[in-house]
């Protein structure tokens, strides 16, 4: 059984979210939150929370037990990106892209491997 979870418009760059991503991928739902807590990463809180929002759905609505689920598929992708700019040298415009990110979490229970 699949259970999802998404954030979106995480203020983030998705290059950023995703070294702290890729590190979790096929760990057990457990076992990537208690990683998480130790990762000096900024990524890492907001995709600890997403793991942990994903858990609590699976709880909630299908009755799975934490320890079961694992991490089947996770993805940082991009998203909105807003376009601020300061003025440098010569009168000439530079931009400043605030980049955004939406994650996406999808557990399984290991039963279903």
């Amino acid at each position: 059984m699949e259970v999802q979870a998404t954030a979106k418009y995480i203020r983030m760059s998705p290059r950023k979210a995703r070294l702290v991503v890729d590190m979790v991928r096929g760990k057990g739902a457990t076992e990537a939150m208690a990683m998480l807590r130790f990762v000096p990463k900024a990524a890492a809180k907001p995709v600890s929370k997403l793991i942990r929002s994903a858990v609590a759905n699976a709880e909630e609505n299908y009755g799975l037990a934490a320890d079961e689920l694992r991490i089947a598929e996770m993805s940082a992708d991009a998203g909105a990106t807003l376009k601020r700019g300061r003025f440098g040298g010569r009168g000439r415009f530079k931009p400043i892209l605030k980049r955004s990110c939406h994650l996406k979490v999808v557990l399984e229970s290991e039963e279903d491997f």
